[in-house]
């Protein structure tokens, strides 16, 4: 958890700890594995990723990546459910 939300970039910090606090208590065992896997990409790359600013390299992909770009692919991710635009 405080590896998801203390990444070096605030907008980081919500996308991924955000996610994180989501699903954290739902994983598997091997979801977490994956889970950590991905936190150990820097952190400019893995936000551009989840923003779209850059492709995800072929090599770099996994399920839960791929389920994190689809969660931080709307506008406000991150972001509580009250502070969303609409």
């Amino acid at each position: 958890m405080f590896r998801a939300h203390h990444r070096g970039t605030k907008e980081a910090d919500l996308m991924i700890g955000a996610f994180v606090r989501r699903w954290a208590a739902e994983l598997t065992e091997a979801e977490l594995d994956d889970l950590e896997a991905t936190l150990d990409f820097p952190d400019v790359e893995l936000s551009d990723w989840l923003t779209g600013r850059r492709p995800v390299p072929e090599d770099c992909r996994s399920p839960m990546l791929e389920r994190m770009l689809v969660e931080c692919a709307g506008l406000g991710a991150g972001l509580p459910p009250e502070l969303r635009r609409p």
